[in-house]
């Protein structure tokens, strides 16, 4: 047996699709067999954990592939984030600020070196039911 632990490093992930609706039928499959349901709109679709598809219309967070964001702790670390990003070769996609998307979202948005959409984000003050999960996993 191993044991390990997770957390939540990933806030949310967001794909961009040119075909919703082929994307749609492909993600319902797949997350049924998962136990997953997929909710959406028109222009949208989504699941519980997180996981975001819409079109490229979709001007909230550009038009990149692939939109993948980090929980960060403060305010402060979403800078440090952004700062250390640029220094490293990333872009400016978002300098760190408020944003309307909820109450107290915080976030800063870089392009990676493949031009993906890199974000951190603090959602404010918060209190989690617990810090992580521990996995204890078994034989197979």
């Amino acid at each position: 047996m191993s044991t390990y632990h997770t957390g939540r490093l990933i806030d949310h992930i967001h794909l961009i699709t040119h075909d919703l609706c082929a994307s749609r039928r492909f993600y319902a499959a797949v997350f049924a067999v998962l136990g997953h349901e997929i909710k959406d709109d028109d222009n949208h679709m989504f699941s519980s954990d997180e996981f975001n598809v819409s079109t490229p219309e979709d001007v909230t967070i550009g038009k990149t592939h692939i939109h993948l964001a980090f929980q960060a702790n403060s305010r402060e670390m979403v800078d440090r984030f952004h700062a250390a990003g640029l220094a490293a070769g990333g872009r400016d996609n978002g300098a760190p600020g408020d944003r309307d998307y909820h109450l107290c979202y915080y976030g800063a948005f870089l392009l990676d070196p493949d031009g993906n959409n890199v974000e951190a984000v603090w959602h404010g003050p918060s209190e989690r039911s617990i810090d992580m999960v521990t996995v204890t996993q078994g034989l197979c």
